[in-house]
């Protein structure tokens, strides 16, 4: 069973940045990683941004400008670089894959995220 796997999390000042990885566990070619969600204390998830196959971009209003989403196509990995980073971005981050053929989601276990004011 695949799995993906989220790392660059961590406590950062507000203003500074961070940038998140997520890649799966095996490649497959069925398998596009495509987002960034988070969660923060106590709220639902809420989406962060995308990509597409194409690679148009879409992102939140919370965070555009401030945040970039990429990806590696060779090693099917996904990257969220978070500039100029504030207290509210506090959350726990997850990525999101989807299979091609069904459009399910697959989800990581998340990292989390902390700004200090």
């Amino acid at each position: 069973q695949v799995q993906l796997v989220e790392s660059g999390g961590g406590l950062v000042q507000a203003g500074g940045s961070l940038r998140l990885s997520c890649a799966p566990t095996r490649s497959i070619a069925a398998l596009n990683v495509v987002a960034w969600y988070r969660q923060p204390p106590g709220q639902e998830r809420e989406f962060v941004a995308n990509i597409s196959i194409g690679g148009d971009r879409k992102y939140a209003d919370s965070v555009k400008g401030r945040f970039t989403i990429s990806k590696d196509k060779a090693r099917k990995t996904l990257y969220l670089q978070m500039n100029s980073l504030k207290p509210e971005d506090t959350a726990v981050y997850f990525c999101n894959a989807k299979w091609r053929v069904t459009g399910s989601d697959v989800w990581g276990q998340g990292t989390q995220v902390t700004v200090s004011s």
